[in-house]
């Protein structure tokens, strides 16, 4: 990987420099307010161009892919430890991802891995405010004074740092396949009666075969503030198809994540994740009606990696002592998160289910036992 420059649109009206707007799907001057339809930067060096590093080769030698095309800050949470990273000159006072006002300066690593490619947000501030109070609203049991807040004061728009993995596998594989039958069998009833019934038996025999498999932009999260099982439920992101080339435009006046899994690291997750995947391909494969011993022996080649920024909007907040957080994927605004439970509400529909059950069985009685 080589360093490159990164092309910039200023604004035409006023040189000002523009900004991504989610509402508008377009750049924004924010200083006349000037609307610009997004297009690749004709200044761009050539080295911006979408492309798929080769995986051995980074590891081997990690090099910066470009730099972020212009001055950028960072500070890390003391809370948390998420890393932000700002290119605006703007410097948050507390933690996007947990509330904490412990931010201290954070010294940029020089071998640091900057994005190739991001997905924009598509998903407007106004829009995610509707899908949280809405998705509130559906939480039964949640307190009501988070519902009539919906606690939207708190969002945040925040690219995520991702790395995806290309990968060929061939891979052989052997088990033994099981392939139902049934025999009759008689039996004793408890009156002493002879019965005969079906049972079913398993005939084992060898099977073997051979898989060829591509996967495509298999999705590693870099994020150190998020947690991963409200990132997996508000995932997948369209990386295949509708990725941008970066551009400071898109991130100027949001947050931007720096990763702190790193790509080895990354790499270790997706390979596990590629194993368990072609695993269950293998299976898939093999004939009959049920299978054991499965044994897969997967050779991989053209292992390739991008690292890419995912647009996310987050609300992180307090309740009582704990912590929470609600996710929306600011592209398709697919909403996870936690909320707290309120004990009353509980008791009340856990009571309205003991009356119940006492009324249901008091109409038994009366209409067993009539008068």
């Amino acid at each position: 990987m080589s360093n490159a420059t990164v092309g910039k649109h200023p604004c035409p009206e006023c040189g000002g420099d523009l900004q991504w707007n989610a509402a508008k799907q377009s750049l924004v001057c924010p200083y006349c307010g000037t609307v610009v339809p997004w297009t690749p930067a004709q200044a761009a060096d050539p080295g911006t161009a979408m492309v798929e590093h080769d995986l051995e080769t980074a590891l081997r030698n990690p090099e910066v892919s470009r730099d972020w095309g212009e001055q950028r800050r960072e500070v890390q949470c003391q809370s948390c430890h998420a890393i932000s990273v700002f290119v605006d000159g703007k410097v948050a006072q507390r933690c996007d991802f947990c509330g904490s006002p412990s931010i201290i300066a954070h010294e940029s690593q020089k071998d640091a891995i900057t994005p190739q490619s991001l997905l924009p947000f598509k998903i407007s501030d106004g829009q995610v405010r509707d899908l949280i109070r809405t998705w509130y609203g559906s939480r039964w049991f949640a307190p009501d004074k988070l519902k009539r807040a919906a606690l939207t004061d708190t969002l945040h728009g925040i690219y995520l740092p991702y790395w995806t993995f290309d990968a060929h596998v061939e891979a052989h594989w052997t088990a033994d396949a099981g392939h139902y039958y049934y025999e009759t069998e008689s039996y004793r009833d408890p009156q002493g009666n002879m019965r005969t019934r079906q049972v079913q038996r398993v005939r084992w025999v060898p099977a073997a075969g051979q898989l060829a498999h591509f996967f495509d932009d298999r999705l590693v999260a870099g994020t150190a503030g998020v947690a991963p099982g409200l990132l997996a439920a508000v995932e997948p992101f369209p990386t295949t198809t509708d990725l941008k080339p970066y551009s400071p435009e898109f991130v100027r006046g949001w947050t931007v994540e720096r990763y702190q899994v790193d790509l080895r690291k990354a790499s270790e997750i997706n390979r596990a994740d590629l194993d368990n995947r072609v695993r269950a391909l293998c299976s898939n494969e093999v004939p009959g009606d049920t299978q054991r011993n499965l044994q897969v022996d997967a050779r991989y080649h053209g292992r390739t990696f991008k690292h890419v920024l995912m647009p996310v909007w987050l609300v992180s907040y307090t309740y009582g002592s704990r912590r929470f957080q609600i996710i929306a994927n600011g592209y398709t605004g697919k909403i996870a998160g936690k909320h707290p439970y309120s004990w009353v509400k509980i008791f009340f529909a856990v009571l309205a289910v003991i009356l119940a059950a006492v009324i249901v069985a008091g109409l038994y009685l009366s209409f067993d036992n009539p008068q």
